[in-house]
């Protein structure tokens, strides 16, 4: 099986139509699943919502989608500065006003997480666990930076062993390790990618009695589209910045 996992798409149309595109000019890839993050940061919530679900692609919550979905006091997101929490408010507070009913009912029936079979299901092994930020919680930051024993700890929290593989995302920094036989897999972001490069990125994980290979994916999209559309909206224009970034700008967005 080859899967094509997408995460924090957070809005961003534009983002999503390239990304899918591509998965559709590729004749191997038996699924597509999403890690969440639909919402948040862009003006698209419910085309983004739609189109996932027009598609039937299944996929899991993320602390954006869940806190969306229940009304919650804040999204769950980290903030570097004051500045950035301020923002942070900002696009929650527009989500909440503009994402239809449909949209808060799907994304309130969205799973904490998903689980696959790539061998079939009278096979225990391997694994494919789908998480949005750890198995712990969607709101926990799994950085590349943390110790292997981070990950152990991770893997025994989520019932994986060697062979398997844990997928996730919400810090949208791409990155894959293997500690003890236990593949995990930072899926990168569709929509909004803080690694200073910014097209789009997704991931293919290609599994059957093992996994045999995981690959990043990373294309181009119409960035100038999703920027201008943000400019015209009630967002704050610097998230316009940070998508031709592809992270926080060293200056700020002025056009």
């Amino acid at each position: 099986m080859k899967y094509a996992l997408i995460s924090d798409i957070h809005s961003n149309l534009p983002a999503l139509e390239a990304v899918l595109a591509d998965i559709d000019r590729r004749e191997d890839v038996d699924a597509v699943y999403h890690l969440g993050d639909l919402a948040g940061y862009a003006p698209w919530p419910n085309d983004v919502v739609s189109l996932v679900r027009a598609r039937g692609i299944p996929g899991i919550a993320g602390n954006y989608d869940s806190t969306v979905a229940h009304d919650y006091e804040h999204c769950g997101c980290r903030a570097d500065t004051p500045h950035d929490e301020e923002l942070s408010h900002v696009s929650f507070g527009w989500t909440l006003e503009n994402v239809t009913p449909e949209t808060r009912r799907y994304l309130a029936e969205l799973p904490f997480r998903m689980d696959l079979r790539p061998a079939g299901g009278h096979a225990s092994r391997p694994q494919v666990i789908l998480v949005h930020g750890a198995p712990t919680l969607n709101t926990l930051y799994w950085t590349e930076d943390r110790p292997d024993s981070f990950s152990t700890k991770m893997a025994t929290a989520a019932g994986a062993r060697e062979g398997d593989l844990i997928a996730f995302g919400h810090t949208h920094k791409p990155w894959h390790r293997e500690v003890e036989g236990v593949h995990f897999v930072n899926t990168g972001s569709v929509g909004k990618p803080k690694d200073n490069d910014p097209r789009a990125c997704y991931v293919l994980i290609e599994a059957g009695e093992k996994v045999r290979s995981v690959e990043h994916v990373r294309l181009e999209y119409d960035v100038e589209r999703a920027a201008r559309a943000i400019r015209e909206s009630e967002l704050p224009d610097e998230f316009a910045g940070q998508l031709r970034a592809g992270g926080k700008p060293e200056t700020a967005d002025v056009t």
